[in-house]
């Protein structure tokens, strides 16, 4: 059980210590920095969606032969269309974008970039949980390995708390208040997990679909909102090293540890 709050806690403490950037620089982010932590970001995410979530489901059907790709296909599309779902429902704004997208809202431009955030922790959330899941559940994935996905989401984390705090202190807000909001938009990480954790201790059988389902709403994010931005402008090419940096190090953590 403590191993369980630990690493649901993870990646919460990785988006804490980003956000804390905010007392220790000055100014905005420079942007050759931000486009290598997208990049970062971006590589971690896909690593994790692969080598932690599509590959066990793969595997955890392994007794199907050909057709053993199945769930695991089945349960990417869906996560992709439920994060789009909730891109097109949920009034949000992203980073650098000067109008918000989905329906309109009175909500403050803060409240939309938090909405925003949101949405992009989610399936980090449900990733952690998936995994801590599947290693209770005897389903191949162990706890080692559930511990690099969550400690791996923890240092993508790290970039992106700071990449959240840093403009809305450059926004007028204060540090503090910065701080606040950025850590505050990992919050949803260890709520997502934990649900996902109760609700997977019940529905075994669906495990597979589960894990794919995390994989897909963790690439929606990274095609639909990291990579757009890391690769607008100058210093793209800063992106596609942080990424493939970040790849690496979670393929790394996925095999040493798993």
């Amino acid at each position: 059980m403590e191993t369980l709050i630990i690493g649901l806690l993870v990646p919460l403490a990785g988006t804490m210590l980003g956000s804390a950037f905010v007392f220790f620089m000055k100014n905005e982010m420079a942007p050759r920095l931000q486009k290598s932590l997208l990049g970062f970001a971006s590589g971690v995410m896909v690593a994790a969606s692969v080598w932690s979530l599509l590959i066990p489901a793969i595997e955890m059907r392994q007794e199907q032969g050909n057709w053993s790709v199945m769930p695991a296909a089945v349960g990417f599309l869906l996560g992709m269309g439920f994060l789009l779902l909730i891109d097109e429902l949920t009034p949000h704004l992203h980073l650098g974008a000067r109008r918000p997208e989905g329906p309109r809202s009175h909500l403050s431009r803060t409240a939309m970039l938090a909405l925003a955030v949101t949405i992009h922790n989610l399936p980090e959330g449900m990733a952690v949980g998936v995994v801590f899941a599947g290693a209770d559940q005897q389903s191949g994935i162990t706890l080692a390995s559930a511990l690099a996905v969550s400690l791996g989401i923890a240092i993508q984390n790290v970039p992106e708390g700071a990449i959240i705090s840093m403009p809305m202190k450059a926004a007028g807000n204060s540090r503090w208040r910065s701080f606040a909001i950025g850590s505050l938009s990992g919050v949803v990480e260890p709520l997502g997990a934990l649900a996902v954790v109760l609700l997977a201790s019940v529905m075994v059988p669906v495990l597979p679909y589960m894990l794919a389902f995390a994989a897909g709403a963790m690439v929606y994010v990274v095609v639909e909102e990291l990579i757009p931005e890391a690769s607008e402008g100058e210093h793209s090419n800063l992106s596609t090293i942080g990424f493939a940096i970040g790849f690496v190090l979670m393929m790394v953590l996925d095999v040493v540890l798993g």
